[in-house]
């Protein structure tokens, strides 16, 4: 099966101008490198076909939508060059959202951490259930969410960002749908996937420049992501190489 995968599946399907991009990986969806890449490629190859209007961001199974980072890549890391690149990838995978020309519905369906709340938030529009609990875990290995913060800020503000990456502890869907990371949370998977073939379907009947012109100012001030997120990639790759980081990280793998 897919899922068995060691380095994670990802499928993408097309349907009445509607691209549906899955992740999935038997680690609670997180990322390693390699799906990280596949993402960011197939996220510029959607944005450049003009048979898609409108894309669906969704991760597989009925647990976590996605757990971030790979533990055991980041365990394996051993210099300063490896730890930046990967989580460069990260930075590749915001960035490639934000230039997407396509209108981006997160379909999130369960609880998310790290990179996950990360992809979560540079979504242009999310939808989630009650089971989606979001955290900042960061601090508590070591690091901190540096890559992630700009797109995490850019929908919650600078305060609940503090809040989030301070306490790491989980917060409800419903503290994130206050907070504007989520626009609508529903009680079961069921309701929520009626409302994303609503809405995904209501915008694929737009006009494609106008939705695509719509994005452009969504996202205007963050052109400076083109590089402060791999500065960020930078320093999340120096503390991870700590022995703190090290620890804390072996220790969360048993």
């Amino acid at each position: 099966m897919a899922l068995q995968n060691p380095n994670g599946f990802l499928l993408t399907t097309i349907e009445n101008k509607i691209a549906t991009l899955e992740f999935g990986h038997p680690a609670s969806n997180s990322f390693p490198s390699d799906l990280l890449n596949r993402l960011t490629n197939e996220l510029n190859s959607l944005s450049n076909n003009s048979a898609v209007s409108v894309i669906v961001l969704k991760s597989s199974g009925s647990g976590a939508f996605c757990a971030g980072a790979s533990f055991s890549e980041l365990l394996a890391v051993s210099n300063q060059e490896e730890a930046t690149q990967f989580f460069s990838g990260f930075a590749n995978v915001l960035n490639a959202m934000r230039n997407c020309s396509k209108i981006i519905i997160g379909r999130i369906h369960g609880k998310a951490v790290g990179g996950g709340v990360g992809i979560a938030a540079a979504c242009d529009y999310a939808l989630a259930t009650t089971e989606s609990a979001i955290k900042l875990s960061e601090l508590a290995i070591g690091i901190g969410p540096f890559v992630i913060e700009p797109a995490v800020t850019r929908k919650i503000g600078k305060s609940a960002m503090a809040e989030m990456t301070l306490e790491t502890e989980w917060k409800s869907s419903n503290w994130a749908k206050q907070k504007g990371l989520f626009a609508k949370v529903f009680e079961t998977t069921t309701e929520l996937d009626t409302e994303i073939s609503a809405f995904a379907n209501k915008l694929a009947n737009y006009n494609p420049e106008a939705l695509s012109e719509m994005k452009k100012v969504f996202w205007e001030g963050t052109e400076n992501w083109k590089t402060l997120l791999y500065e960020r990639a930078e320093i999340s790759g120096k503390l991870v190489l700590s022995d703190f980081s090290k620890k804390a990280l072996n220790q969360l793998k048993k």
